[in-house]
């Protein structure tokens, strides 16, 4: 059927030739023809013929820069280009082939060579059709399956880190509130000159999926002392402080399992143990101090204290906004990195409007 046939474009001057032309291919293609150069440009333009047979020597525009005109074009580039001419000098045929050209067939025209070549070279451009159709499905494919892998990661952070706060009922929302802290901090952050290398959009990104999983060791902790309705003693609080090493550990045996250390879990590790540490060197477990602590999990000790303070609890009630941003305030340099201090004061605002937003239905947010 027509239908199914490929199109040829023949493009010569002489209308002998283009006869000769239609006499050997119209049986098996569709021939289509110009007689010089600007009219198959407007041609090629209209309908995009699948293969080209072009004449060199032509007044208005000869066969070279009717090559050039075609394989600069985006959308015809790919369309292969047969010269067919009398010019018969191998830097004739150099330079038609360095333009783009994909064959060279001399006059007088041979019909079992121009019925081969023109096969060969449709059968070609079908081959890297295929490709490139193939290619672009298995692009489409990883970008499908890494985003189904990225969303997979943060619904099973999440889940995992409201495993852990489902034992604490005072928490709430606490879990995304403080990955959007976290992920706000660290925006900041990136724009100051000691952290722009490190807070990388892919670390962002990484640091946004590990916070759900800062408390995860308080499954560890045994219900008599994590659902306590007051003061820990000493000896209660050494177990409560475990819970770091609790969530160290649980993530460390996942990581174990991987071919390599993916980034969110590394992350996720450091923020699980390091996120009670102080800038002074006073928190647990490790007691390190300064820069000493991931920054990873100073971003996490002024997102999770900043929530803990407006946060109602069986020990105290919620703080409002202003007097929470006044006590971190005053813990620069001592609870806090001061530099994290300082980005935090220039968006407090949108800490205020992150926790309004993901208030608990008792509104214990102020």
């Amino acid at each position: 059927m027509q239908g199914n046939k490929k199109t040829i474009l023949t493009v010569d001057d002489t209308p002998a030739n283009i006869d000769v032309v239609k006499g050997i291919l119209s049986n098996d293609y569709i021939v289509q023809a110009a007689i010089n150069g600007p009219m198959a440009i407007k041609i090629i333009e209209k309908r995009k013929p699948d293969l080209i047979l072009l004449d060199v020597m032509m007044p208005e525009m000869d066969g070279y820069e009717v090559c050039e005109i075609v394989k600069s074009n985006p959308e015809t580039k790919d369309i292969p280009v047969i010269f067919v001419t009398a010019k018969i000098q191998e830097e004739d045929e150099t330079r038609g082939l360095s333009l783009g050209a994909v064959d060279y067939i001399t006059k007088p025209i041979s019909a079992a060579i121009l019925k081969e070549r023109v096969k060969n070279h449709l059968l070609l451009k079908e081959a890297h059709d295929l490709l490139q159709n193939q290619n672009q499905i298995l692009e489409d494919k990883v970008v499908e399956r890494t985003s189904q892998i990225n969303e997979l990661q943060e619904v099973v952070m999440v889940a995992m880190g409201a495993l852990a706060e489902s034992r604490d009922p005072e928490t709430g929302n606490h879990i995304r509130r403080t990955q959007r802290y976290v992920k706000l901090l660290a925006v900041e952050l990136a724009k100051y000159d000691e952290f722009k290398e490190i807070l990388t959009p892919e670390t962002i990104t990484s640091l946004y999926k590990s916070a759900p999983l800062h408390d995860i060791g308080k499954v560890g902790v045994p219900d008599n002392i994590l659902l306590k309705p007051g003061k820990l003693t000493d000896e209660e609080f050494e177990i409560m402080k475990l819970h770091t090493v609790y969530g160290r550990d649980a993530i460390a045996a996942a990581e174990t399992s991987m071919d390599v250390a993916d980034n969110f879990l590394v992350h996720a590790k450091e923020i699980a143990y390091y996120h009670q540490e102080k800038w002074d060197g006073s928190g647990y477990p490790e007691g390190i101090a300064g820069e000493a602590i991931p920054v990873s999990a100073r971003l996490m000790a002024v997102a999770d204290v900043y929530d803990a303070l407006i946060s109602k609890r069986v020990y105290k009630p919620a703080f409002p906004h202003e007097k929470a941003v006044a006590i971190i305030s005053e813990g620069k340099g001592s609870h806090f990195d001061p530099v994290m201090v300082d980005a935090f004061l220039a968006i407090a605002d949108e800490f205020d409007r992150v926790a309004k937003t993901y208030a608990d239905a008792d509104d214990e947010i102020q």
